[in-house]
């Protein structure tokens, strides 16, 4: 038997999975690694804390599975998107990574907008948003100009952590794409933004096909781990397009409910689509097809607020589990995640979150659940933004911590008006990573046919009529939100 390698570099914690032939989870790894926020709306982590624990969870997985080193074929990864990692001409990272879910990049992303206006859209098919990596060059070529000055080429964390394991500097399209650097159509650099902002080419890595064959193991990354050092490396995807391919979401019609930190509504698309900034357009991982998608900043983090707060010590089965027992609407209780701020379909970094309708009748579980339906409230305006632009939603694959809870995936079904499926076996992107390994190793002649193999469902969900029809009533009350909030945030920004 052969295996290969899924590596998921994600915000707080690297995955390692490896997966056999016939597409089974062998062994898993998990280690964790901090965020650093030093100001408000600063999010920064340390590139090699990503490098130390995705060595030391390598050689765990080696160790642990009993599998010989020569019989892993292969190693390919997803990655947190967007994150700023810059490195001078001697490949030493010059600063902590600048993080996606950093806002402190509001000028530079207006100056964006203001200097190139309806071109940016037309080349990068995506908004200027604090969470791309465009705005964060410009915010150190600003405040750190010592540093830029120093920078010979920038790269992705997935791709830092790629490049310290093989030597190679490579980006791969798939992730390319969330920089606004990228000429998503035409995959290469856009010379004109590059020009506008007084970056030079060089600074842009070269580029890579997420089932690109990029190099070997370094014989010391090969001798840390106990992996061969001919092992071979693919560049791999960002985390959203892995996450699609190891959730099977590879043709039209198709798409995704993605609960983690963030949470993400995305659909895939086989050719170029007119969203007008809205909604995200990217490259997908699977040759020639993108994806469109909209984006909750807080989604399983409010959750996970909410339960540090007032549950710190339980499981997160007890935490949930009076949820059932509260009706749809959780008793007249709104929440809005805006707790970093929002994306999709509003793209504000100063908005924060609410309860409305807050009274003594509330309890703990009334709070978990208005949570819980926020979140969904939120990624179902990215589900109507689509389905306004005239993609096709019918069924929605349901993963990460959104899909592990049965009343979360119903209402899920209720508040999307759509059939909600589950996977057998839910692994998210770190199963995508090691997909694209497995096609790029021969096994299987494209990422379809090993989604054949390597991707089931387990149930689907079904909306309930009445529910459907209390949360299509409650959702014109959420929308509305937002709009009597906003001034409100503004004027409380001083005080935070």
């Amino acid at each position: 038997m052969k295996y290969v390698i899924g590596i998921d570099l994600g915000t707080g914690s690297v995955k390692a999975l490896l997966v056999d032939q016939e597409g089974k989870v062998c062994c898993e790894t998990s280690r964790s690694y901090p965020l650093q926020h030093e100001q408000p709306g600063y999010s920064e982590q340390e590139p090699e804390a990503w490098v130390n624990q995705t060595v030391d969870g390598l050689r765990a997985l080696v160790q642990e599975s009993g599998v010989e080193p020569k019989d892993i074929e292969g190693i390919s990864f997803s990655g947190q998107m967007h994150g700023l990692v810059l490195l001078d001409e001697q490949g030493q990272v010059l600063r902590p990574a600048i993080l996606w879910n950093d806002t402190r990049t509001t000028a530079q992303c207006r100056t964006i907008e203001s200097k190139l206006g309806p071109r940016l859209y037309h080349i990068t098919k995506n908004a200027a948003l604090e969470g791309f990596t465009l705005p964060k060059i410009m915010w150190v070529q600003e405040h750190e100009p010592e540093v830029f000055r120093k920078a010979a080429v920038f790269l992705l964390p997935k791709d830092y952590l790629r490049y310290r394991l093989t030597g190679k500097l490579h980006m791969d399209i798939s992730d390319a794409a969330g920089t606004l650097l990228l000429d998503v159509i035409g995959k290469q650099w856009s010379q004109e933004i590059c020009d506008a902002f007084g970056i030079d080419m060089s600074l842009c890595p070269q580029l890579a096909e997420s089932l690109e064959f990029v190099g070997c193991l370094l014989p010391e990354i090969a001798a840390r781990t106990g992996l061969a050092p001919e092992t071979k490396v693919y560049a791999g995807g960002a985390d959203n397009a892995c996450g699609a391919v190891g959730a099977g979401i590879l043709k039209k019609g198709d798409a995704l409910c993605s609960i983690g930190t963030s949470g993400v509504i995305l659909s895939y698309e086989d050719q170029e689509k007119d969203f007008a900034g809205n909604i995200h357009f990217f490259n997908h991982s699977q040759p020639g097809g993108y994806y469109a998608m909209g984006v909750t900043l807080a989604a399983g983090y409010s959750l996970d607020w909410l339960k540090k707060t007032i549950a710190a010590g339980e499981s997160y089965d007890a935490f949930l589990a009076k949820v059932s027992e509260v009706p749809a609407g959780a008793g007249g209780l709104l929440f809005t995640p805006y707790l970093v701020g929002e994306r999709t379909p509003h793209a504000d970094s100063v908005i924060r979150g609410s309860f409305i309708g807050l009274d003594g009748s509330h309890r703990r579980e009334h709070l978990v659940r208005a949570v819980m339906e926020g979140i969904t409230f939120s990624l179902n305006e990215s589900v109507g933004m689509l389905r306004e632009a005239g993609v096709e939603v019918d069924t929605i694959v349901s993963i990460g911590g959104g899909a592990k809870n049965e009343v979360w995936l119903q209402m899920q079904a209720d508040i999307f008006q759509a059939p909600v499926v589950k996977l057998t076996s839910e692994q998210g992107p770190a199963l995508g990573a090691a997909m694209l390994a497995a096609v790029g190793c021969g096994w299987f002649t494209s990422i379809a046919e090993c989604a054949e193999r390597f991707v089931g469902y387990e149930r689907q969900f079904e909306p309930d009529p009445k529910r459907a029809a209390v949360y299509q009533d409650l959702f014109g009350i959420y929308q509305s939100v937002y709009a009597s909030t906003r001034d409100l945030n503004r004027r409380l920004q001083a005080y935070r």
